[in-house]
C-alpha cells in the first residue's frame, strides 16, 4: 500500500515530508504535492512529518478523499520530482485545515 497526499495539502504544500522520503517518490505541482504509488515503499516516514496531516496510508484514506488515490497516481506521472525541502506556500498556515479545497487544485 502506498501513502497518499490528501486535500488538505492543497494551497499549503509543506515539503517536510519530501525531506525524509528515502526513495524520492514525491512530485510537485503548483499548489499540491503527490506521491507516486509505484515508487512509494510504504515506509511511513512522511506521514508524521506533514504539518497539515495530509498524508495517509492508502487503506486509511477517508471515503470523502478516495479520489485523491487516483489523483496521486495521475499527477505523479506528469509533475516533476521533488527531492528537497522548500518553503511552503505563502498562505500555508492560513490554508491548513480549510475544508473544500478540491476546486483550488492547480494542475
Amino acid at each position: 500500500m502506498a501513502f497518499i497526499v490528501l486535500e488538505n495539502c492543497i494551497k499549503c504544500k509543506y515539503t517536510d515530508c519530501v525531506e525524509v522520503c528515502p526513495v524520492d517518490c514525491f512530485y510537485e505541482g503548483p499548489n499540491f504535492l503527490v506521491i507516486h504509488p509505484d515508487e512509494c515503499i510504504d515506509c511511513a516516514l512522511c506521514e508524521p512529518e506533514c504539518p497539515a496531516e495530509a498524508i495517509l496510508s492508502e487503506d486509511e484514506v477517508p471515503e470523502d478523499q478516495v479520489e485523491f488515490i487516483e489523483l496521486n497516481a495521475e499527477l505523479s506521472e506528469v509533475w516533476p520530482n521533488i527531492t528537497e525541502r522548500k518553503d511552503p506556500l505563502p498562505d500555508a498556515d492560513e490554508q491548513n485545515g480549510v475544508p473544500g479545497k478540491r476546486d483550488a487544485l492547480e494542475r
